[in-house]
């Protein structure tokens, strides 16, 4: 403030009330000086105290529409609103042929403490469905046998593909992020159940025909042994809408 008024005093003289001396000891103000001051106290007087370090935002619809799909797969607790889904989202998978492709896309490594051998691409609604089960009629199904279900091999999750690679056929579920088969139960002993050496057999091929029927409601499609040839050693689980009841065999 002390420059400012210093420069205010040097450019434009005392305030007309001042009384001036008779013989002034300043020297007269050249016209390319008087200008270059008058400049100096303008950029003073402007001059922001703070210049922001940020590089300039984004779109305002790209941040929206980033929040919004970060808001629909978190959800309020935890990846797409379910806090028992540990994994991490990732971006849309586009499809390789018509059909298919992932929207609101995430990689599922466990489920309420269920592990899985892999990580598992799907979408949100999937993932929901899949956790849900794994509360309720996986861990039902399988009991205190073994301590209790604590880990699942996964022998397929998102593949871009028609359906049981068929020429000719459909798009598979598994194309559209909708997906999972499981080949193998792991238990808190360490001892398995696997689908094509337990089925039909003892204890563990009666909680397998359980841990199958469990299925049936929470998943749209549940395939297995016995449905057809291409299911014999794995149980597959889809999220496809029908019109009536759940497709299970």
């Amino acid at each position: 403030m002390r420059i400012l008024v210093s420069l205010l005093v040097v450019v434009f003289g005392w305030p007309a009330w001042a009384e001036a001396p008779e013989t002034s000891l300043v020297p007269p103000v050249r016209p390319a000086a008087l200008m270059e001051a008058q400049d100096l106290v303008l950029s003073l007087s402007t001059m922001s105290p703070q210049r922001s370090a940020r590089p300039l935002s984004r779109p305002a619809g790209l941040v929206h529409k980033a929040m919004a799909q970060r808001d629909r797969r978190r959800g309020g607790g935890g990846l797409c609103g379910d806090p028992d889904i540990q994994g991490e989202m990732i971006p849309d998978v586009p499809g390789r042929i018509a059909g298919c492709g992932i929207t609101d896309a995430v990689k599922v490594h466990a489920l309420g403490g269920v592990g899985l051998s892999q990580p598992a691409m799907m979408n949100c609604a999937s993932a929901r469905v899949l956790s849900g089960w794994v509360r309720g009629g996986l861990r039902k199904a399988v009991g205190k046998m073994g301590g209790g279900v604590v880990g699942l091999k996964v022998a397929a999750h998102y593949s871009c593909r028609t359906r049981n690679h068929q020429r000719g056929a459909p798009v598979s579920e598994h194309g559209k992020g909708n997906a999972i088969d499981i080949s193998e139960l792991r238990l808190q002993n360490g001892d398995t159940l696997n689908v094509l050496r337990d089925w039909g057999g003892g204890a563990k091929g009666q909680v397998l025909r359980k841990v199958r029927d469990s299925g049936c409601g929470p998943f749209g499609t549940v395939l297995g042994p016995g449905s057809d040839g291409f299911h014999r050693d794995h149980f597959h689980f889809d999220t496809a809408h029908r019109r009536s009841r759940a497709y299970c065999r």
